[in-house]
């Protein structure tokens, strides 16, 4: 690479569901102002002929489209796409998400910023399975009482070790697939085992407990799609998201505890907006849940 040229940016989007979704993603990505970045789509198996067809027809060197042997399932997909990365940075986009122009643009400019930032948040909106802007309650909530205050418009916040991890325990405000991290620490420390749901958060909070460093810009330039047919929301109908989500805060609450960070311990261990956010999902699953989803979401909510 030349001494003045700018290393792209690895934007890697694990596939599994609606082709057309994908397609839309992809032409956010073609539609950066930076053109500086590579994109890798991992199909992960998906029963869909135009999928490998669509990209096929696609005459770009920056774009690579490799379909899985076999069905990995969505975390070893992901550990795929951090296999595949070979840049500093690394985005795992999500395949029915919408990157708007400027995106790479603001990941860059806030990585001059925060140089030593493992996580980069950018400003993100939620969209519904149309593409129109919505603000459900647990998005209002995300931008109006957990996203850190700033100190003036447009500034980034920096949250450290304990910061970041208190924060993120206090209610996880991020927006996964709009992140972008360092490589590096995404090879340093993996996935944990047996939290398919709430693997993020998981993995977020141990890159706090290294002492990572999280950097959030504003500036919106991200659509996250959130629908009803989404496998978070299914989950919170049949148990297993609040379930898994006890015993991660239990995990949490140990791992505060064992180095000294008194704040993220008692955080983990009150959970007020997990438990509130119980509250907000009883109506819908005593609607349309399970026995066990009604069960798990009343111990989600009343249980120490």
């Amino acid at each position: 690479m030349a001494a003045d040229a700018v290393e792209p940016i690895d934007i890697i989007v694990p596939f599994w569901g609606d082709p057309q979704l994908l397609f839309d993603t992809v032409e956010s990505v073609f539609a950066q102002t930076d053109p500086s970045w590579r994109l890798t789509v991992i199909d992960d198996c998906y029963p869909d002929e135009s999928v490998p067809a669509h990209f096929a027809a696609i005459d770009d060197p920056r774009v690579t489209y490799v379909r899985n042997e076999h069905n990995l399932g969505i975390t070893e997909n992901y550990r795929e796409a951090i296999r595949r990365a070979e840049s500093e940075h690394l985005v795992i986009l999500g395949c029915d998400d919408l990157l708007h122009p400027t995106y790479l643009e603001v990941i860059r400019s806030t990585v001059r910023a925060v140089p030593d930032a493992d996580v980069i948040q950018p400003g993100a909106q939620v969209i519904d399975e149309h593409g129109t802007v919505v603000r459900p309650l647990v998005d209002r909530v995300k931008t109006g009482l957990l996203a850190p205050r700033r100190r003036g418009d447009g500034a980034i916040a920096v949250l450290r070790g304990e910061a970041m991890a208190t924060s993120l325990i206090r209610g996880d405000w991020l927006y996964w697939p709009s992140l972008a991290f360092r490589t590096e620490t995404l090879r340093r420390i993996d996935f944990r085992e047996g939290l398919p749901i709430i693997q993020d958060l998981a993995l977020l909070m141990d890159i706090a407990f290294d002492g990572g460093v999280l950097a959030y810009n504003p500036k919106l330039v991200f659509s996250y799609r959130r629908h009803g047919a989404s496998a978070s929301q299914k989950t919170l109908l049949d148990g297993r998201r609040f379930r898994d989500e006890r015993a991660y805060y239990r995990t949490a609450r140990q791992l505060a505890a064992a180095k000294g960070w008194s704040r993220t311990a008692n955080t983990a261990r009150v959970r007020v907006m997990s438990r509130l956010h119980g509250l907000a999902e009883l109506p819908g699953v005593i609607r349309h849940g399970t026995s066990a989803g009604i069960q798990s979401t009343l111990a989600h909510i009343f249980a120490l």
